[in-house]
């Protein structure tokens, strides 16, 4: 801690200019806090880097209020020496604001926001190595036939929170890993366009339960409550997203594809502290990191045999070590 103190004490470079070492940070999302799986994630780190580094932390929480984005943004940047924001639905207002503020660190997380100052930086997440292991979990759990709930049907299923890029990248992943594991496993998908409505999440997942699939994918964030809920009312399975959420409907949700949001933000504030940030740049993350990967507990062993959980865990070292290749959605 001491090393670290004396770092966060010093003048750092960073970019094109001078800037003094961060006292506050501001973490601007677009949702709000409580839904046990994005945002959380990337609070959790905000929480760390405020107790390991001794700075004043602020969270801004837009509610899916569009008249909420440019003036929580704007406060965030009037208020804070480092801004990370996820910013989907509201790119241009941060790179408006983030011109504005040219001795300020605007960090995005989870698409890629370029501006014209080479003053926003990114956290771009590799969802396709995450959800290709969530694929190989499911086309697994279909195939399993003496496993309580599974049909003869090879179906799986995903239920996503909006139909945009990034969770296309999920999507196409997951299919990557179902048929890693089986070419005929079948992958039927609703986007049901809400990110908190469990409600509309529980009727996508009884709709593809209904239509054959023994596990379903969630990639909705709040709204997936309602799919885990569905899971465990009906006696399937479920997949959770970005947070272990394993432990929500125990013996239903088989494993969580972690998208570790706060450890992405606690290592890009690492490099702001020791100096190796640069503005502008993109981060991009995945299983070889340590950002992305699948959480394995008691859970998740008490459903799957433990030859099944350990060739999951050789398949995650061959995403790791580049023995097994994930293509990219963008690609």
């Amino acid at each position: 801690m001491v090393v670290k103190e004396l770092i966060v004490a010093a003048v750092l470079m960073i970019g094109f200019g001078f800037f003094a070492a961060p006292e506050k940070v501001a973490y601007v999302i677009g949702g709000s806090l409580g839904d046990q799986s994005f945002f959380d994630s990337g609070y959790a780190g905000i929480e760390r880097i405020g107790d390991e580094f001794g700075v004043e932390t602020r969270v801004l929480e837009c509610n899916f209020d569009p008249s909420l984005y440019y003036p929580s943004i704007m406060n965030a940047a009037r208020w804070a020496d480092v801004v990370f924001v996820i910013s989907y639905g509201f790119e241009e207002e941060l790179k408006t604001v983030a011109g504005m503020f040219p001795n300020k660190i605007f960090v995005n997380i989870d698409t890629i926001v370029q501006d014209d100052d080479g003053i926003i930086s990114s956290i771009d997440f590799k969802e396709e190595e995450g959800a290709f292991l969530a694929g190989v979990v499911a086309a697994m759990v279909t195939t399993m036939e003496d496993l309580p709930g599974v049909n003869s049907d090879k179906i799986i299923g995903a239920v996503g929170g909006d139909d945009d890029v990034v969770i296309r990248s999920f999507i196409y992943g997951y299919e990557q890993g179902a048929h890693y594991i089986d070419p005929e496993i079948e992958v039927k998908t609703i986007y049901v366009g809400a990110w908190d409505d469990p409600v509309k999440g529980k009727q996508a997942a009884l709709q593809l339960y209904a239509q054959g699939a023994d596990i379903i994918f969630q990639i909705a964030s709040l709204t997936g409550s309602g799919v885990i809920q569905a899971a465990a009312e009906e006696g399937k399975y479920a997949i959770g997203v970005d947070s272990n959420q394993n432990g929500l409907a125990p013996g239903h949700v088989v494993t969580s594809d972690l998208k570790e949001v706060g450890n992405a933000i606690y290592t890009v504030y690492n490099r702001i502290v020791d100096g190796t940030y640069r503005n502008g740049e993109i981060y991009s993350l995945g299983v070889k990191e340590k950002v992305i990967g699948l959480a394995i507990d008691e859970y998740t062993r008490g459903i799957l045999p433990d030859e099944t959980i350990q060739r999951i865990i050789e398949i995650e070292k061959g995403i790791a070590d580049g023995s097994i290749q994930v293509k990219s959605y963008s690609s």
